[in-house]
């Protein structure tokens, strides 16, 4: 399936729909530049919420550290570990699901960041597929909920409360119908809070209203055969800076994020995109280059 840019007809009132949350900077300031992110992994926990839309489900479920030794499987509703951690949203493709990507999303978790992942209710695995929900806004539109969901969390007497960490904004990040998705929420349907985000194979799925100030990361292959590069592009050169883009030369749709020959580099580039955005941790921020470095990656950016 080759997906393509749409025209976005009359959905400047989805765009205004955007649902309201915890008030976050939208403005890019520099973080302080002593900011440092943790530099141990984490142990992982997750826990399930019901959330919904409307009329939409939007089963979510949200990964983030926990106490105990690194590296086994996510544990349920265990305790979170002690600290303020950032929040990165993350959106699956066609037919995928949060554990479909844990690839990407575990890693986010273990290096320190709280990470909601949304089943979308037509575009995951057993659904029938219907992509124009991408395209029309409302997978963008559940993004901003899941958001407003989770942020909701750090009050009160969650387990979660006083343990997100959103001074500086919150993160975003999914590929294919999902990358399409998170430049959704930069772009035709903004969500101001967004100050980061990791579009993944995505399209052009409209042109900055000035309404999101954002770190955006592309990553995209050059031979994708389902999300076009050069739109992927178009993209990239629409939006102001800082930005960078990450291609993966002779790569498809999904290789480098799917334990290929460049996956290391795809998520050492993501985590230190995210620390340096979210944590302000100039360090990492300067290892960007490094990290997107090797045999079949070339790396553009325009950081300043």
């Amino acid at each position: 399936m080759s997906i393509t840019r749409r025209g976005v007809l009359g959905l400047g009132a989805l765009g205004a729909a955007v649902a309201g949350g915890s008030v976050l900077p939208s403005a890019l300031a520099e973080p302080a530049p002593t900011a440092t992110a943790p530099t141990e992994p984490f142990a992982l926990g997750v826990r399930e919420f019901a959330w919904s839309r409307g009329d939409r489900s939007l089963v979510t479920r949200i990964f983030y550290p926990t106490t105990g030794s690194p590296g086994g499987d996510p544990v349920r509703d265990a305790p979170i570990a002690d600290g303020a951690f950032p929040v990165v949203e993350w959106s699956h493709g066609l037919g995928g699901n949060p554990e479909s990507y844990g690839v990407m999303i575990r890693p986010l978790a273990e290096a320190g960041f709280i990470v909601p992942a949304p089943v979308f209710p037509t575009t995951s695995s057993g659904t029938e597929g219907n992509v124009g929900d991408v395209y029309n806004g409302n997978q963008s539109l559940d993004v901003a909920e899941v958001i407003t969901r989770t942020l909701a969390l750090n009050e009160g007497d969650d387990m979660f409360a006083g343990h997100m960490d959103t001074a500086n904004g919150v993160g975003a990040a999914g590929h294919s119908l999902g990358g399409m998705t998170t430049h959704g929420i930069l772009t035709a349907w903004p969500d101001e809070r967004v100050t980061a985000a990791i579009p993944y194979a995505t399209v052009d799925m409209g042109d900055p209203t000035g309404a999101v100030a954002a770190k955006v990361l592309f990553v995209h292959g050059d031979q994708d055969p389902v999300c076009d590069y050069d739109l992927a592009r178009q993209a990239y050169g629409e939006l102001p800076t800082p930005k960078a883009f990450m291609t993966h030369t002779g790569q498809g749709h999904d290789e480098y994020i799917w334990n290929g020959a460049t996956y290391d580099q795809t998520v050492a580039t993501s985590l230190d995109w995210m620390r340096w955005s979210l944590y302000g941790d100039t360090a990492a921020r300067d290892r960007l280059a490094d990290d997107a470095s090797g045999g079949g990656i070339v790396w553009e950016a325009e950081l300043d």
